[in-house]
């Protein structure tokens, strides 16, 4: 059944109602209309039939019921993301790799040169590791005094059982017997004012890296023919036992 169809029956059935009402309570016994209730009943037709017209359902355009007033629900509202929360972890940077070890030499060493009360006339080199890895003191120090054309010799005895190590900070030690003892072992004794001390590399036979320059005292080092050197040795005390 149609809409239309609906609302005409609806129509039609509320006009009936009204010309039944109009005819029993408008006529009276010997069939008059009664004026005084005639107007009354007329404006109630209308009102009828306005009353069955707003109960009738509505049509859009496509032919859908539904009341006239519901209005359209609103669309929801897009959500916006929400901010990543948390801090996130910083990488922790690569460590930096360890320098690999290498012969102690004047480019990364320090060397001091200070003389000895005990033994006397002998002069105590001291080599300081200033690197940032392991360093090697092989063999003993080339020395050169002054102007000399040669290095003096080592003492054999002398010699460490292990090569001297020394870690970044640490220290090896050597001495030097500048002159003999009471004067008459050595000859031509002389004062120097300069000292140069040159490194051996892993054979024992070269001279490696740079040499290093240490300040001899104010009056100089006397030196002579019985000039050697000891052998690079881990502790102060087996240095100065030479």
């Amino acid at each position: 059944m149609s809409v239309r169809t609906s609302r005409t029956r609806l129509v039609s059935a509320a006009a009936s109602l009204v010309v039944a009402a109009f005819s029993l309570t408008a006529c009276n016994d010997s069939g008059v209309i009664d004026t005084a209730t005639g107007p009354s009943l007329r404006a109630a037709a209308p009102a009828a039939a306005s009353a069955s017209t707003s109960m009738a359902p509505s049509v859009d355009a496509g032919g859908t019921t539904g009341s006239a007033s519901q209005e359209p629900a609103a669309a929801p509202r897009p959500t916006a993301p929400k901010p990543a929360t948390g801090t996130p972890t910083p990488k922790t940077p690569a460590a930096p790799a360890a320098a690999k070890p290498a012969t102690c030499e004047g480019s990364n060493t320090a060397t001091t040169a200070a003389p000895l009360n005990r033994p006397v006339n002998h002069l105590l080199l001291t080599v300081t590791n200033t690197g940032s890895g392991t360093c090697y003191l092989y063999g003993y120090p080339a020395v050169r005094f002054g102007e000399a054309q040669s290095v003096p010799p080592v003492i054999t005895d002398s010699k460490p059982q292990a090569v001297v190590t020394l870690q970044p900070g640490e220290s090896g030690y050597a001495s030097v017997n500048l002159s003999s003892t009471d004067g008459t072992d050595g000859s031509n004794g002389h004062t120097v004012n300069s000292l140069t001390v040159y490194f051996h590399g892993p054979s024992g036979n070269e001279s490696v890296g740079t040499g290093a320059h240490p300040s001899l005292p104010a009056e100089g080092a006397y030196v002579d023919d019985s000039l050697k050197v000891g052998y690079w040795q881990q502790s102060l005390d087996d240095a100065v036992s030479w």
